[in-house]
Parts: C-alpha cells; sequence; structure tokens
C-alpha cells in the first residue's frame, strides 16, 4: 500500500481516496439535479412570461439565464463523470482494501448513482 509522511503521520492515500471520492461524486450527482431543476423551473417562467406578453428584453434577459443553467448542466455532468472515472479505477486499482468500511461505503454510493451516469 503506498503511503506518504505529513508532519509525522503515517496516511494512507488510496483509503483517503476512497473516503473522499465518494463524498465528491455525491455532491456533484446534487449539483447537476439542482441545476435541471433551475433549468425547467427557467424554462417555465419564460413561458409565462410569454404568454402573457412580457417585457421582450425581460424575456430576453431571462433566457440568458437559462442558457446559464444549460451550460452549468453541462458542467456539472463532465465533472461528475470524472470522478465518478476516478472512484472506479481506485476501487479496482485497491481491490484488496474491500474489507474496509470506506470501500464498502464508496462501492454502495458507487451504486447508487448508477442511474445518474
Amino acid at each position: 500500500m503506498r503511503e506518504a509522511v505529513h508532519s509525522g503521520l503515517c496516511l494512507s492515500l488510496p483509503l483517503t481516496t476512497i473516503r473522499l471520492l465518494p463524498v465528491v461524486e455525491r455532491r456533484l450527482a446534487k449539483e447537476e439535479s439542482t441545476y435541471k431543476t433551475e433549468a425547467k423551473e427557467q424554462e417555465e417562467k419564460i413561458e409565462r412570461m410569454k404568454a402573457e406578453a412580457g417585457d421582450e428584453y425581460v424575456i430576453k434577459k431571462q433566457m440568458e439565464v437559462l442558457q446559464e443553467s444549460k451550460m452549468m448542466i453541462h458542467d456539472s455532468h463532465r465533472r461528475l463523470v470524472t470522478a465518478h472515472s476516478a472512484l472506479v479505477q481506485i476501487l479496482e486499482t485497491e481491490e484488496d482494501l474491500n474489507e474496509s468500511e470506506e470501500y464498502k461505503e464508496a462501492k454502495n454510493i458507487l451504486d447508487s448513482l448508477k442511474s445518474v451516469m
């Protein structure tokens, strides 16, 4: 097992990574979901404004907000895929840690996020 010494403490890098990556992946999945919800709400708002013959300038600005939300969805998904790949790779590489609680928890989170990927 690879280890690093920092300030006299011996830290297990793979175990630390296995502990942190699921947290990152869960946060990114939630972030992506939030942006999707925001984009949907923004689309509905724009449709209401158009139906009520709202101010064209305000509608245009709301369309810009919608485009920003859509860009963030793609960015969040890209980061989620990167974190997911890193977690899959570390779990495959460090199978000798499969009895640790961190490994089991990471595997459970990975399984629970399959629907998002």
